[in-house]
């Protein structure tokens, strides 16, 4: 039996370990992937410390997966050995739920994703069903394309489906893993791109050479009251996991303005009902996007030119990258690479 390389949790708050397992075989409607890079994801803490309800340990984590199809099952016929294919955080839908049903596959009741319903990236093989696959571009190389399959897809599908025009003011509030990608974005998508960060490292010099046309230091200046000078933002990105920093940036949205959460925390943003009747701001939230979703991100990332900054690990070294990046000091995702 052939065998393969995985890193996995074997119970919540367990540490990695590195095993050896059975490669394993595709049903009839999966494909097995021979991974070549994993982006590694705040959300990959739901497996690492258990938040995730229902989930089967051991489990291998990962859900930013980019590398070439290895085999296919016996009822696959729109992919074949040696594509190159990418899954994301929509990694599989029950297609019977009242949101398949009505083609909203990302919010299905059943939802799977990779590292948390079955094994993921943090391996040399995996197996995925094929409505999660998205092609890469050629122009893309596994790592590049590894991190735009949860942070890249969920800023630029949140920016596109924002209802932002050429030329409004868009402000990605937060310059970290997913920000320094929204600013990319927005840029390139022809909004009036303004980056709130807080002033590190050189942050104002690097956001403005990635495409903002602004950029506010939150620390020293007050967000709001610059936003409001350029009339308000019609839409802020909030990518930072921070329910009281959404909080404080609403009173900069302009009329019809919204605020788009994609930074996950477990505060409570508090909206002052007032300043959204008056000028009929909003709030929503935005998930990544199915498979296809996955597909239009690569192929605009490599169109435009929008690339991820990343650290790259080899899988062995899946602890350290992992510990870095919740850090939040990763410059600016962290990727593994499996040599294959």
């Amino acid at each position: 039996m052939v065998h393969m390389h995985s890193v996995q949790v074997s119970k919540a708050n367990g540490p990695f370990e590195i095993v050896d397992r059975d490669l394993p075989e595709p049903s009839d409607k999966q494909v097995r992937i021979k991974v070549q890079a994993c982006g590694i994801c705040h959300s990959d803490s739901f497996t690492k410390e258990g938040l995730f309800p229902g989930i089967q340990y051991p489990r291998v984590p990962g859900h930013e997966i980019a590398g070439v199809i290895d085999k296919v099952g016996d009822d696959v016929t729109k992919w074949e050995p040696r594509q190159r294919v990418a899954v994301g955080w929509h990694g599989g839908h029950c297609g019977h739920c009242e949101s398949c049903r009505r083609g909203d596959f990302v919010t299905c009741k059943y939802a799977q994703v990779p590292g948390i319903s079955y094994d993921g990236g943090y391996a040399d093989y995996m197996i995925a069903p094929i409505e999660s696959l998205a092609l890469i571009p050629e122009q893309l190389s596994a790592v590049e394309a590894a991190p735009l399959m949860c942070a890249g897809i969920t800023t630029y599908n949140a920016l596109r489906n924002s209802g932002a025009r050429v030329g409004d003011v868009v402000a990605i509030f937060g310059m970290g893993g997913l920000g320094h990608l929204g600013i990319q974005f927005a840029a390139k998508m022809g909004f009036n791109t303004v980056a709130i960060g807080r002033a590190r490292d050189k942050e104002e010099e690097l956001m403005k050479k990635l495409g903002a046309r602004q950029y506010i230091d939150n620390r020293s200046q007050n967000a709001v009251e610059e936003l409001n000078k350029l009339g308000g933002a019609k839409v802020i990105l909030a990518t930072l996991p921070s329910g009281k920093a959404m909080t404080e940036i609403l009173g900069g949205l302009a009329v019809n303005g919204k605020l788009v959460v994609i930074g996950a925390s477990d505060e409570p943003i508090q909206v002052p009902p007032n300043l959204m009747i008056l000028g009929r701001r909003s709030l929503i939230g935005w998930p990544a996007g199915t498979s296809i979703d996955s597909q239009d991100t690569l192929s605009f990332s490599a169109l435009s030119g929008v690339r991820s900054m990343n650290e790259v690990f080899p899988l062995e070294r899946a602890a350290e990258a992992y510990d870095l990046m919740m850090s939040g000091k990763a410059k600016f995702r962290c990727v593994l690479t499996t040599g294959n």
